[in-house]
């Protein structure tokens, strides 16, 4: 039981950068190239790299090399749901802030 919740700890932790989630954003509609990542987020190739290797280590993302370009994918198919979950709940906590502003 100790190891799934170290390797839950290791997707949460590789979930908890902005850019990350903005490339698991893009890629919950489908595969993607790193190109494609990379002009999205605005990083060097480098700094985008380094988090597509976080997230393929964390079990979140897969990867296949088609000649020069390497695509990748969404892996862990309960990723959308607790995505949109959590986005719901932040907006809905927004409206109910700027709703006690306007009282």
């Amino acid at each position: 039981m100790n190891q799934i919740r170290e390797a839950q700890a290791h997707i949460f932790k590789a979930l908890g950068h902005p850019s990350r989630l903005i490339m698991l954003a893009a890629l919950r509609d489908g595969e993607k190239c790193v190109c494609d990542l990379q002009a999205l987020v605005g990083l060097d190739m480098s700094t985008v790299s380094k988090h597509l290797s976080v997230l393929h280590a964390a079990g979140i993302v897969d990867k296949e090399k088609r000649g020069t370009n390497i695509y990748y994918r969404l892996t862990l198919c309960c990723l959308e749901t607790f995505l949109a979950c959590t986005e719901d709940a932040i907006r809905r906590r927004l409206a109910a802030k700027a709703k006690l502003l306007e009282d």
